[in-house]
């Protein structure tokens, strides 16, 4: 698929020349054979999306949705592989750039606070994503995960989330590399950049340079997962050297009057910067997608995903207390405060090494992105909610060829136009809204399985869901609405708490771990929920107002075309398998009958 192939025929010897992609690698479905069958497929819109909501998939299922790559990723990755990836992943542009803005802007000496809140919701979220991620060893991440636990409509809303996550995340990366570059050769961050007049503010700075560098990352992400591993290592351990420098030597020059006043902004601000700082934390989910090419999932992933979020979270915690005893925060430069701040104490020759540090530390976290964003799409693509054509896997690499260019062309493309600023804020409500979700998916899976869990019991669960979800959106829509007011905590957080106790105490577990588990279920995740929740209330209103676009966006596409497309392959796969009416017991993808107490779900079909 996607190459050209010659068919040499024995009788005449007739070269024949395929076309590099064709109609049916990407609408290959049914529901697209011709005008009339499509007609057909959208006056059934309803029926199908009623059927699709309903639908869940089941551990099996995604496993087995691997075979529909044509080559399979190979298992080169270790642990030790995966805390580097992890690393590589997180420590980039967020705290390069966006310590800077955020502590002149909303936080002050008090962005080490921000740093912190930010890094536990992330620690929540790597709990959930590492259980799912042993159980469900592939590709598709987050995007898998709900598929089997939340159904296939709030994977699709949620794998529309994670792919503008991707692109706008190395989008991001890509314009700040552009910004220490300059620094590095001595002038000012935004020197290489091209004002174009006639476009409007935030768009109209134009760099080419990271254009330049998204292509880059891109060939060295499509020749080898494992050299991309190898080039990671290097990258991360010149990084980590760096990161050294800067707090040493930053400690050396520091001044404890800087810190004062330490919070200029109050506690409002320390949370708005939380919600923006969440962005440097993005990438880790990265590491998710990699199971499938991960030697022993059960041991690796838990160390990989835990263990280079802690690090990240002590390196990100040390180098915000360095930059505020630096400068005043009044002084800290939005675009390169680092190499600034060395600048600003009389040590000029610093700002070079800072500035090569930190391209290292992005191209890092371009290249970790590029491998992680593809597989998504791969995975995504299996199920054919996004065209068939973006899961080939090349044999020869092992790679996601086509998946990998498309997004990084798509980084590359907004990475031209758009500011940091607008990027950071957008991309943080994707990502909060994504890990919310898989919390979310974790308490089902714990606690609702097909042919197990008694309609009483699914009841009890469903209002102890809504009243977490329901508390936690009134706490975080108090906070961004009152400046002041306190009374409403006192009635949104005893829902929240007595929520979640009814879940431990009344809703009995249906499900173990096999492998690993996350601990302090429900409360873990439930307060995963609510931090990732609140956060998003500290988020500034034109960001969610282009979230709705996206969305809109994501529903149009998926009204009139990826819900035909996985209906029709979905009934295929169902008649691949001789399954007719049958409720799916999850996890091994075989016929059951129903317990006679519990509430009939639509059969599980997914695949081709």
């Amino acid at each position: 698929m996607g190459t050209e192939s010659e068919v040499t025929e024995s009788g005449g010897g007739i070269r024949r020349r395929n076309c590099l992609c064709t109609k049916d690698d990407f609408l290959p479905e049914e529901s697209f054979k011709s005008w009339g069958n499509y007609a057909n497929a959208l006056r059934q819109t309803p029926t199908r999306f009623i059927e699709r909501v309903l639908t869940r998939s089941d551990d099996a299922t995604e496993l087995e949705a691997k075979s529909r790559s044509q080559h399979q990723m190979k298992k080169t990755l270790t642990w030790w592989d995966l805390i580097w990836f992890g690393m590589g992943a997180v420590i980039g542009a967020g705290i390069f750039v966006l310590t800077g803005l955020e502590a002149s802007q909303d936080a002050g000496p008090a962005v080490v606070l921000s740093y912190a809140v930010s890094g536990f919701s992330a620690l929540l979220s790597v709990f959930c994503y590492t259980e799912f991620a042993v159980e469900i060893p592939v590709a598709g991440g987050s995007f898998a995960y709900l598929r089997v636990e939340l159904g296939d409509f709030v994977a699709f809303i949620a794998a529309g989330n994670i792919l503008l996550e991707y692109v706008i995340g190395g989008a991001a990366v890509a314009r700040s590399w552009t910004s220490y570059f300059a620094t590095l050769l001595n002038f000012k961050p935004d020197r290489f950049l091209i004002k174009a007049h006639g476009l409007a503010d935030g768009y109209n700075q134009l760099d080419p340079i990271a254009v330049g560098v998204c292509f880059i990352i891109c060939i060295i992400a499509i020749r080898s997962t494992k050299g991309s591993s190898r080039l990671n290592y290097v990258a991360s351990i010149i990084h980590i050297v760096v990161i050294l420098f800067i707090i040493i030597c930053g400690l050396i020059k520091s001044d404890t009057k800087n810190y004062t006043p330490f919070t200029p902004f109050g506690a409002r601000g320390i949370f708005k910067a939380s919600a923006v700082l969440f962005f440097a934390y993005v990438g880790f989910d990265a590491v998710s997608t990699m199971a499938e090419e991960t030697k022993n999932p059960a041991r690796d992933i838990p160390i990989g995903l835990v263990g280079s979020m802690v690090i990240t979270t002590t390196v990100y915690c040390l180098l915000a207390i360095t930059l505020c005893l630096m400068q005043p925060y009044q002084q800290i430069d939005p675009n390169a405060p680092f190499s600034v701040a060395f600048k600003a104490v009389g040590w000029s020759w610093a700002q070079y090494v800072v500035a090569a540090g930190a391209l290292k530390g992005m191209t890092s976290v371009l290249l970790v992105g590029a491998v992680g964003q593809a597989r998504y799409l791969t995975h995504i693509a299996r199920t054919h909610m996004m065209p068939p054509w973006f899961s080939y896997v090349d044999e020869k690499t092992g790679t996601p060829v086509n998946a990998t260019a498309v997004m990084m062309s798509a980084t590359a493309i907004i990475a031209f136009f758009t500011k940091l600023d607008i990027l950071s804020n957008l991309l943080s409500i994707s990502t909060l809204f994504i890990f919310m979700l898989v919390a979310l998916a974790l308490l089902v899976r714990r606690y609702y399985a097909s042919g197990v869990t008694t309609n009483a019991n699914r009841n009890k669960l469903i209002v102890c869901l809504l009243l977490i979800l329901g508390s936690s959106i009134a706490t975080a829509a108090y906070w961004g609405l009152s400046e002041n007011g306190w009374i409403a905590y006192c009635i949104t957080l005893p829902i929240w708490f007595a929520a979640t106790a009814g879940i431990c105490i009344f809703v009995p577990q249906a499900r173990n771990p096999k492998l690993w588990g996350v601990p302090l279920v429900p409360w873990l995740p439930s307060a995963s929920i609510a931090i990732n929740i609140f956060l998003l209330g500290s988020i500034d209103k034109d960001s969610f107002i282009r979230f709705a676009g996206w969305t809109g966006f994501l529903l149009a596409y998926y009204f009139f075309f990826g819900l035909h497309a996985s209906y029709d392959t979905a009934k295929e796969f169902e008649k691949s398998k001789g399954w007719k009416n049958s409720n799916i017991e999850e996890g091994n993808g075989t016929s059951k009958g129903v317990d006679s107490k519990e509430a009939p779900i639509t059969p599980v079909v997914t695949g081709n």
